[in-house]
């Protein structure tokens, strides 16, 4: 399957279908679920990466136990917006990841994302090194997927169709 763009990805999705968010990493993978509207993103866990095929099985796995309908897959831009080597390394995973899981992809910018979230987890919630190491992936996919659903969400203000005849 091709990589396609988030609002695509939102339209292809069977209604209540959920998003799986993935911020790969050199030794773990962050995911995050949304909820079925599309509207908030919640951390859901990490995977230790490994093998694509074992990875993609078990993010299949994932997929049809919370009804997921489609991956955003972190993209790390460098900070001037521009796709060097670890971009292009991350989009040619979500291609494999997309093919072998059998499910629709896209990438969104996950530039600072763990920095985000690891400044937050220090200064709201007091965390240990230690434990936000274990919690960081996860809150990572969470911050970057919760982005995505914000920056594609219908707009509240756009016109909406009329339901009576006489109104066109």
């Amino acid at each position: 399957m091709p990589l396609i763009n988030m609002a695509e990805l939102r339209s292809l999705l069977p209604r209540h279908a959920r998003l799986l968010g993935l911020d790969p990493g050199a030794r773990l993978i962050g995911l995050a679920l949304s909820d079925v509207t599309l509207m908030l993103a919640s951390p859901y866990g990490n995977l230790k990466r490994g093998k694509l095929l074992a990875n993609a099985a078990e993010i299949r796995a994932i997929a049809d136990k919370q009804g997921v309908g489609g991956l955003v897959v972190g993209l790390p831009l460098s900070m001037d917006g521009t796709r060097g080597p670890a971009a292009q390394a991350a989009g040619d995973w979500a291609l494999a990841l997309s093919d072998s899981a059998g499910l629709p992809c896209a990438m969104w910018d996950e530039r600072l994302s763990s920095a985000a979230v690891n400044r937050m987890m220090i200064a709201e919630a007091d965390m240990t090194r230690k434990r936000r190491a274990a919690q960081v992936d996860a809150a990572a996919a969470a911050y970057m997927l919760q982005a995505a659903l914000d920056a594609t969400a219908p707009r509240l203000d756009a016109p909406r169709p009329s339901r009576y005849m006489n109104d066109l």
